[in-house]
């Protein structure tokens, strides 16, 4: 699916580590919710309170998920699940664009 439909977009950016992670998040009809982002190159920690489904558009970072101890490769059409209350790192090499779906 290249378009949602029938969404709200929140106008205001959630920005991190100083602007080097952004998204805007999208509400849907049904409740659900979803952020779309970009990451700049870096190394990034984060903590999740809902289990979360991270599509990467495009560009290659490494995944380092609860429970493992090494990094995952993950490319543009690569997608990685997250536990809901966990911490997970991410290493970007590349510009990437990202979809996060918040699951309960």
């Amino acid at each position: 699916m290249s378009e949602f439909r029938n969404v709200t977009v929140t106008k205001t950016a959630n920005v991190f580590f100083g602007g080097g992670v952004t998204s805007r998040t999208v509400q849907f009809e049904d409740g659900s919710r979803k952020t779309l982002g970009i990451m700049l190159p870096g190394e990034y920690e984060f903590t999740t309170a809902d289990r979360e489904i991270m599509e990467i558009q495009s560009g290659e970072l490494d995944v380092l998920l609860p429970g493992s101890n090494q990094w995952k490769p993950v490319t543009g059409g690569d997608s990685f699940d997250v536990p809901a209350n966990a911490l997970f790192k991410v290493r970007v090499k590349t510009l990437s664009d990202y979809i996060c779906s918040f699951l309960k």
